[in-house]
């Protein structure tokens, strides 16, 4: 899952979700495709391409895309980073269901602490080595260890 989206321009909504399953010459589950894009929200946007498409829409397929294949792990590289705050929040509390509910695990790469905060785990980097971790976090939490390491 990419922070710019990486949607195909010329495929529907529907489409770009398919997508990897499609590329594979596999079989889409579609009752799990289905659950996904009313988890996310897109049932009436599906024969939309992604230029019809707000911001928070097109990451919300990026998204479905990256589940629809039922993957074991998801890496997300700032998956919220080009949206606005109401949006950036529907996708970290779906990516955040996808875990509790669906059972996905997803690691994710973020610099903004409210994101972190919606992980069961945090592990902190600093010049490629691990230097902290931190279970439960909370956005007050991650904020008050983030100023530790400029001290």
């Amino acid at each position: 899952m990419f922070q710019a989206f990486n949607l195909v321009p010329t495929l529907t909504a529907a489409e770009n979700i398919t997508l990897p399953i499609d590329l594979a010459g596999r079989k889409a589950d579609q009752a799990w495709v289905d659950s996904i894009v009313s988890t996310v929200r897109l049932g009436d946007r599906l024969t939309h391409r992604p230029t019809e498409l707000s911001g928070g829409q097109q990451q919300r397929v990026a998204v479905a895309r990256a589940l629809a294949s039922k993957p074991q792990i998801i890496f997300a590289d700032e998956p919220t980073g080009n949206l606005d705050s109401k949006s950036g929040h529907e996708i970290l509390d779906f990516m955040r269901k996808a875990v509790d509910e669906l059972d996905q695990t997803i690691v994710m790469v973020t610099h903004d602490p409210v994101a972190a905060s919606h992980a069961d785990r945090i592990v902190f980097l600093a010049d490629g080595k691990i230097v902290d971790e931190m279970l439960e976090p909370t956005t007050q939490r991650v904020l008050d260890r983030l100023k530790q390491f400029g001290d």
